[in-house]
């Protein structure tokens, strides 16, 4: 039995236990062992392959609208849900999103991805006929040059006749040239694909004008982009 005059032992001060520190050698616990190909998580859910089609533009979007009607409705109901500032900043949001959209898929058509190709290129035929005519130079690779020397010469003409007179029968040579050598390329492109796809259904003309017009592009303005070099077997 406690008097009053006793201190009970809870009214007693608690002495401060300070916190026993880890000895440097004191070995750590080792971290956990994960299993063979594990990978951290990224944060996000990882994208369905048809939500990436659709924003490549690969596959139609079921949600768009599917005229112009729908389109221009669905896009004045957004404008008014919006105000000023945020429509501004949606619409630059939209060229920045269409200008990467257009330089992929001209990246994707200069490489020669089928998907994006026009249907004029499409086709093993079409990439055997590209490959043939990057791989030889041309006398119709200066087709746009004397093009623009024939507008020059119809500027001086009125100034300088006998000189557009010289000019407009060196002009009149070359479209010979250039007429000749196009009839022959493509029947030779032609012959080339026969040998190469003896079932194809390509017509002759048809690979015949493609030939003539993938000749009369400069090579560095050429889509898709030449995969072989001018001397390149073919």
């Amino acid at each position: 039995m406690k008097l009053p005059w006793q201190k009970s032992d809870e009214s007693s001060p608690v002495e401060p236990t300070s916190t026993p520190t880890p000895s440097p050698a004191e070995p750590k616990s080792p971290a956990p062992a994960h299993p063979k190909g594990y990978t951290p998580p990224k944060g996000r859910p990882t994208p369905k392959r048809r939500e990436v089609e659709i924003e490549r533009g690969i596959i139609r979007d079921p949600r768009a609208p599917r005229s112009a009607a729908q389109a221009s409705a669905q896009r004045k109901e957004l404008k008014k849900s919006m105000s000023k500032e945020e429509w501004k900043a949606y619409k630059s949001r939209e060229r920045d999103e269409n200008r990467r959209r257009q330089q992929e898929v001209q990246r994707a058509m200069d490489d020669g991805d089928e998907r994006y190709l026009l249907p004029r290129d499409q086709g093993p035929e079409r990439r055997l006929v590209r490959d043939w005519v990057d791989s030889r130079r041309f006398v119709n690779n200066w087709v746009l040059p004397v093009a623009l020397g024939l507008l020059v010469t119809l500027f001086i003409g009125t100034f300088a006749p006998d000189v557009a007179n010289i000019m407009s029968l060196i002009a009149m040579a070359l479209m010979v040239v250039f007429f000749i050598e196009g009839v022959w390329a493509g029947m030779a492109a032609n012959r080339t694909v026969r040998e190469k796809f003896p079932d194809s259904t390509a017509t002759g003309l048809g690979l015949g004008f493609y030939t003539y017009s993938r000749m009369t592009q400069p090579r560095k303005w050429r889509s898709p982009k030449p995969r072989v070099n001018i001397g390149d077997k073919v």
